[in-house]
C-alpha cells in the first residue's frame, strides 16, 4: 500500500495521493472517440480507466443539516435556518492501487516481467493451485492489472483465473475491485455466470478489502444509472470526454464547489477536495466509456434492458453474500452515501421521471440492497439530495424508506429544498411524500424575498394565519414586494384582529429598519384610513412595554394624531415664512415678479415630492397635517377626513406649473 498524506476540510477528508504511478494518457481517450470498432488484438489498450482508490471511505456529501428555532407545529416562530456540517465529503483514504478504480490508470503494454504466456500457464495436472506467495513490484502490479482488466472486459474467464493465481493479496483486492466494477455492463447469464465465478475464485485465494470494493462499486453504478439518464447517447458522451479532458461539465462542477463553499476551512484545502471528487466523476465516466467500447457498441450501456438489470443486482447480491460479515454496518452507510454523491451531483441532467424508469431500477436495488444490509443514513441523504434539489434522487429515497418502513423527514427537507428555492423538488416532497409543513419554509422565504417560492406556497395553498404570520415576517424584513404580495391574500378580519400584534412584531423584529411598517400603514392594510390610523395612534400612544421603543418613536413622529397636528403647524409655519420673503425679502431676485405657479413651485415643490415618493394609499399623518395647511391657504378649502388624502394631493396639483408634476401620483 503506498503512502499518502491526508487533508482535511472541517469533516471533510481526503487524501493527497503518490503521483508517480502514471495516469490516463490523453491519446486513450482520443482513441476512443476515433475508432469504430474495438480491435480484439488491441482491446486491452482501452483498460487505462483507473483512478485513486476509496480505501475504506466515503464518496458522499453527509451533511447533518439542522433548522435552530423549528417548530414543524402550526404555530411556530421560525428566524433562521442554520447549517452544522458533519463530515460533508469524506473519503477516509486514497491509495494508489493499480489495477483498480483505485488504482493508478493502467494500459496494456508489452514486456510484462511476468508475461501473459507465464500468467496463462497451470499446472499440468489441472489443480488450481497457489504459486508462493510473494509481494509483487510495482511494475509487475501494473503489468498484471494491465491483463487482468483486459481479461475481465474480454470475459476470458481462463486468462483471468490464471492471472489470479500470481497475485499477492493486495493485487487480489485490485481484482476484486475491477471485477466487481463490471457487473454493471452485465449483459447475458453467461456473463454473470463468469464474473461471479471469478469474484468467488479471487475471494478464495485471499482478497479481503471488501469494504474497499463496495464503496467503489456503489459510487459506479450511480454514475453508470445516472448517465442513463442523459439524452446523449454513449458515442456523443465519449465525444465530449475527449473534448474536455480534466473537467466535468460547468454545472457539475459548479454544484460540487457550492458544496464545499459552505465548509469552514482553507480555501486551498477546498480546492484539492474539489480536485479528488472531479478525479473520481472523471474515471467512473472513462470506466463508462471503455465497457461500452468493449461492447462494441456505445449504447447499449446507456440503455440497459430490465433482464440486463436484474443480472446486474443478482451479481451484486452474489458479492453481498460472499462478503458476508467482513461487511459492517458503518461500510454499508459509507456505500449507500458513495451511491447517492453522483446522483446529486449529476441530477441537473436527468430527465423527468427518470426515477420510475429502467436505468433507475439498477441504483434503486443496489441502494435497497445496502439498507438491508445495515445502512442507516437514507434520512441524511434524504435531506442531502432535497436541499441540493436532487429530485430524482429524492423520489428514490422515498420509495426506498416505504419499501423499508424508514422514516424520513419530509417536512424538514421541504424547508431544505424551498430555502435553496428547489421548486421541483418541493413538489415532489410535497405530492409524493405529503409534505404538510408551509409556515416555517414560507416565513423564511418571505424574510429573505424569495417571490417565487412565496408564489409557490400561496399557490399551493396556505392558512389565513400562515400568510398573515408570512406577511409579518416579510414586513420585518422590510421586504416590500412580498408584503405587497401577500397583503391582499390575507382576510381583512384577521388583519383587523391582529393589526396591532403585526407591527409590533414587525417593529420588534425589524433590526432597525421600518420600512416595512411605514409600507403596511402608507397601503392603508385595515382597508379604512380611520382605522388604520387609530391602530398606529394605539400603539404610539400607549405605555406598554412589550412595545419597541423604535416603533413608538417612529409611530410618535409619523403616524399619530400628534404628528397630524405637528404637520398643521409646520404648515402653517411654513406658509408664514413665505408671506415675510414676498413682502419684506430682501433677495434681489424678487418673488413677488414671478408668475403664481412658480411661486407655488418654490413654495410647495418639496413637499409635493415627498408625497409622491411616499407612495400608497395613505400618507402619514405628519405629511397630511402639511397637506390640509397647503390646500387651505392655496385653494381656501378643508379637507380634514382620514380619506381625503387624493384630494389634498390633487388641489397641490392644480396650483404647481404641469411640467413638474408627478404623473403617477398617489394610488
Amino acid at each position: 500500500m503506498e503512502d499518502s498524506n491526508v487533508i482535511g476540510v472541517d469533516g471533510l477528508i481526503l487524501t493527497s495521493v503518490d503521483e508517480n504511478v502514471t495516469g490516463v494518457e490523453n491519446d486513450e481517450l482520443d482513441n476512443m472517440e476515433n475508432d469504430n470498432e474495438v480491435d480484439s488484438t488491441n482491446e486491452t489498450r482501452f483498460i487505462d480507466v483507473e483512478m485513486e482508490t476509496i480505501d475504506t471511505g466515503e464518496l458522499g456529501l453527509n451533511s447533518d443539516i439542522v433548522v435552530s428555532d423549528l417548530d414543524k407545529g402550526e404555530g411556530s416562530n421560525v428566524k433562521h435556518v442554520v447549517f452544522s456540517r458533519e463530515a460533508p465529503l469524506v473519503t477516509k483514504k486514497l491509495n494508489k492501487s493499480v489495477g483498480g478504480v483505485e488504482g493508478a490508470d493502467v494500459g496494456l503494454g508489452v514486456g510484462c516481467a511476468c508475461g501473459g504466456e507465464n500468467l496463462k500457464s497451470r499446472p499440468e495436472d489441472g489443480k488450481s493451485e497457489r504459486m508462493p506467495e510473494k509481494k509483487l513490484s510495482r511494475q509487475d502490479r501494473v503489468e498484471w492489472g494491465r491483463l487482468f482488466q483486459g481479461a475481465v472486459s474480454s470475459h476470458d474467464w481462463d486468462l483471468a483465473e490464471s492471472l489470479i493465481l500470481m497475485a499477492d493479496p493486495q493485487t487480489l483486492n485490485d481484482a476484486l475491485c475491477i471485477s466487481l466494477d463490471s457487473i454493471w455492463f452485465l449483459c447475458t447469464q453467461q456473463e454473470l455466470y463468469g464474473i461471479t465465478g471469478l469474484i468467488k475464485k479471487i475471494i478464495s485465494n485471499g482478497a479481503y478489502d471488501f469494504t474497499r470494493a463496495a464503496l467503489r462499486t456503489s459510487f459506479l453504478a450511480s454514475c453508470v444509472s445516472a448517465y442513463q439518464s442523459r439524452t446523449m447517447s454513449m458515442s456523443d458522451t465519449v465525444t465530449v470526454m475527449a473534448q474536455r479532458r480534466g473537467h466535468l461539465t460547468g454545472c457539475h462542477l459548479n454544484r460540487l464547489h457550492e458544496r464545499l463553499q459552505e465548509c469552514n476551512g482553507d480555501e486551498v484545502l477546498k480546492a484539492e477536495a474539489a480536485a479528488k471528487v472531479q478525479k473520481f466523476t472523471e474515471w467512473a465516466l472513462k470506466c463508462i466509456g471503455f465497457h461500452s467500447r468493449c461492447q462494441g457498441n456505445r449504447d447499449r450501456v446507456g440503455h440497459s434492458t430490465a433482464t440486463e438489470v436484474q443480472l446486474q443486482l443478482s451479481a451484486f447480491k452474489t458479492f453481498l453474500d460472499l462478503a458476508g460479515s467482513n461487511l459492517t454496518g458503518k461500510d454499508f452507510t459509507e456505500a449507500f452515501d458513495a451511491a447517492c454523491f453522483p446522483l446529486t451531483l449529476f441530477s441537473s441532467s436527468f430527465n423527468p421521471g427518470w426515477a420510475s424508469g429502467i436505468s433507475a431500477t439498477a441504483i434503486q436495488g443496489l441502494l435497497g440492497m445496502l439498507v438491508e444490509g445495515g445502512a442507516d443514513n437514507v434520512n441524511q441523504c434524504f435531506l442531502e439530495a432535497s436541499r441540493f434539489g436532487s429530485t430524482e434522487l429524492v423520489r428514490i429515497l422515498l420509495q426506498i424508506a416505504r419499501r423499508n418502513s424508514l422514516d424520513v423527514d419530509v417536512d424538514l427537507a421541504l424547508g431544505f429544498a424551498s430555502h435553496y428555492g428547489k421548486i421541483d423538488t418541493m413538489e415532489c416532497l410535497v405530492e409524493e411524500g405529503n409534505a404538510m409543513a408551509f409556515l416555517g419554509p414560507l416565513m423564511r422565504a418571505a424574510e429573505r424575498g424569495c417571490m417565487q417560492v412565496v408564489q409557490w406556497f400561496v399557490k399551493r395553498g396556505c392558512r389565513d394565519m400562515e400568510l398573515c404570520l408570512a406577511l409579518t415576517a416579510a414586513t420585518s424584513s422590510s421586504q416590500v414586494e412580498i408584503a405587497a404580495y401577500l397583503l391582499p391574500h390575507v382576510p381583512h378580519n384577521v388583519l383587523a384582529a391582529l393589526s396591532i400584534e403585526i407591527l409590533k412584531a414587525a417593529g420588534e423584529r425589524s433590526g432597525g429598519s421600518l420600512e416595512g411598517v411605514a409600507f403596511l400603514l402608507c397601503s392603508n392594510f385595515l382597508g379604512d384610513p380611520s382605522a388604520t390610523y387609530a391602530v398606529a395612534d394605539s400603539i404610539a400612544s400607549s405605555e406598554d412595554e412589550t412595545v419597541p421603543p423604535s416603533l413608538r418613536t417612529f409611530l410618535q413622529e409619523h403616524w399619530s394624531q400628534a404628528a397630524f397636528s405637528d404637520g398643521l403647524s409646520q404648515g402653517q409655519q411654513h406658509y408664514m415664512n413665505l408671506v415675510y420673503i414676498l413682502k419684506w425679502g430682501a433677495s434681489p431676485i424678487s418673488l413677488r415678479d414671478l408668475p403664481g405657479p412658480l411661486r407655488v413651485a418654490i413654495a410647495y415643490l418639496p413637499l409635493y415630492r415627498e408625497c409622491v415618493k411616499a407612495g400608497g394609499c395613505l400618507f402619514s399623518q405628519r405629511l397630511r397635517g402639511q397637506l390640509v395647511e397647503a390646500a387651505r391657504q392655496l385653494g381656501g378649502i378643508s379637507l380634514e377626513e382620514a380619506s381625503q388624502g387624493k384630494e389634498l394631493l390633487a388641489v397641490l396639483e392644480h396650483h404647481l406649473p404641469s411640467f413638474l408634476l408627478n404623473p403617477t401620483g398617489v394610488a
